[in-house]
C-alpha cells in the first residue's frame, strides 16, 4: 500500500479512492484559470471525487521559442493563488530552477518536477527542502525502476512526501508509448502513483514548431491505468482545445469530464473492492 498524502483537504494514497489532478495546460488569464478551476470544482463536487487544480505559471520546455509558455512566475503565482483563495482547491505547477522554489513553495500545494527534469539533482533537493509534497514525473527516457535515485534525492533532505507520474515513454521518434507495468514497478516504491493520461498521447515535436497529439486516446489509456490501480490521474483540460495557448491537441475539452469521469470512479471501486 502507498503513503497517504494531504494536499488541503484531498487525501492521495494508501486506500483512498482515485483522485483527479486537473487543468490548462499552461495559465493563459486570471479570467480564463478562474473560470476552469470553478467548472472543475463543479464536476468535481457532482461526482464525488477529491480534485487538484492544475495549471503552469511556465512552460519551459516548450518545442519552439515562438511557442507560448505562460505568463511567468511573479504573475502565475499571483493567479494560482487567486485559484486557492475563490475555489478552495489546492493547486499543483511546474518548477523549473532552483531560483523559482522559494516562491513557488509559497503558494503551490503540490511542486512538480517536469519528466525532463527527474534527474536534475539540485532541482530535486530544493524543492524537497521545502517541505511541500513533491510529484516526480518520470522522464521520458527513464525506466520506472530508475524512480528510486529520483526519490532518494527528495528524501535526503527528510522530506517523504513524494508522488510519482508515469508520461509514456520514448517510443521511435515524435512518439511515446504507456506500458501500464510501470505504474505497478513504480507503486511497489511505496508512493503514490499518478497517471499523466494526456501527456501520455503527446506527440513531441509532432506538428513540426509545436508538439501534437491524440486526445482520443485519452480515454481508453485512462480506463487502462485505473484498472491497474493507480492512486490519481492527471488530465490536462480546456474548454475550447483547438483554441488553447499550449497543448491543445492532446487536451480534454471541458464538457467531456464529468461522464468519463464517472467512468474512472466506477473502475476505480471495482478494483480496490
Amino acid at each position: 500500500m502507498s503513503k497517504i498524502l494531504s494536499a488541503g483537504s484531498v487525501k492521495i494514497g494508501g486506500d483512498n479512492p482515485l483522485v483527479l489532478i486537473a487543468g490548462p495546460c499552461a495559465i493563459e488569464s486570471l479570467e480564463h484559470t478562474l473560470s476552469m478551476a470553478s467548472a472543475l470544482r463543479e464536476i468535481a463536487e457532482r461526482v464525488g471525487v477529491g480534485l487538484v487544480f492544475k495549471a503552469s505559471y511556465d512552460k519551459a520546455n516548450r518545442t519552439s521559442v515562438k511557442s507560448y509558455r505562460g505568463p511567468g512566475i511573479v504573475e502565475g503565482l499571483k493567479i494560482l493563488q487567486a485559484v486557492k483563495e475563490e475555489t478552495g482547491l489546492p493547486v499543483i505547477s511546474d518548477v523549473h530552477d532552483v531560483t523559482q522554489v522559494k516562491a513557488a513553495a509559497e503558494v503551490l500545494d503540490i511542486m512538480q518536477i517536469p519528466a525532463f527534469l527527474s534527474r536534475q539533482t539540485d532541482l530535486l533537493v530544493a524543492v524537497g527542502e521545502t517541505g511541500r509534497i513533491v510529484n516526480i514525473k518520470k522522464g521520458q527516457f527513464q525506466a520506472p525502476w530508475d524512480m528510486e535515485n529520483a526519490i532518494g534525492k527528495v528524501l535526503s533532505t527528510g522530506n517523504d512526501k513524494i508522488l510519482l507520474t508515469e508520461r509514456g515513454a520514448c517510443f521511435g521518434y515524435n512518439n511515446l508509448v504507456s506500458d501500464m507495468r510501470s505504474l505497478v514497478i513504480m507503486r511497489q516504491l511505496g508512493y503514490p502513483v499518478v497517471f499523466d493520461a494526456t501527456h501520455s498521447v503527446q506527440l513531441p515535436g509532432g506538428a513540426g514548431s509545436a508538439s501534437s497529439g491524440q486526445r482520443e486516446f485519452v480515454a481508453p489509456l485512462s480506463r487502462a491505468a485505473v484498472a491497474t490501480g493507480i492512486d490519481a490521474l492527471f488530465w490536462e483540460v480546456h474548454d475550447n482545445p483547438e483554441k488553447a495557448l499550449c497543448d491543445g491537441p492532446n487536451s480534454l475539452s471541458l464538457d467531456s469530464v464529468e461522464a468519463m469521469l464517472r467512468m474512472m470512479l466506477s473502475l476505480d471501486e471495482i478494483v480496490r473492492s
